[in-house]
């Protein structure tokens, strides 16, 4: 069975850190790109990151870029998100899935991989004023 499952969400206080990590059983990172997706409560999914494993780059979301980095370990299908400068707006479920960068309306946003769409079950994030 192919899965992803992630781990490490929690409560912690705006400008706090927090790392979530995600792993794979059933198939290897190296042939898929995996993202991070996060939903908020009202509001639509937002793709927060995509590696692209086989060449190794990361993209990011703005509202994201510079606080939070991707990281995996090599030979185990985990990557890991490292959350930082963290702010009540970064309150969400955050997901793990497969994923693509696409260019709309002139900009890159990260989307579901349409061709193989896989989920994690989410891990929620909680960030206090």
């Amino acid at each position: 069975e192919l899965q992803l499952v992630e781990s490490g969400g929690g409560l912690v206080q705006a400008g706090g850190s927090l790392r979530l990590s995600c792993a794979a059983s059933g198939f290897t990172f190296e042939d898929f790109a995996i993202g991070w997706f996060r939903q908020a409560p009202g509001k639509e999914r937002e793709g927060v990151s995509c590696t692209y494993f086989r060449d190794g780059s990361t993209f990011y979301a703005d509202s994201v870029k510079g606080r939070f980095t991707v990281s995996s370990d090599s030979g185990k299908d985990m990557v890991h998100l490292q959350m930082t400068t963290l702010t009540p707006e970064d309150t969400a479920i955050y997901y793990c899935g497969t994923c693509a960068v696409h260019r709309r309306a002139g900009t890159e946003v990260v989307e579901p991989d349409r061709y193989f769409e896989l989920w994690g079950q989410g891990t929620l994030v909680t960030v206090s004023s």
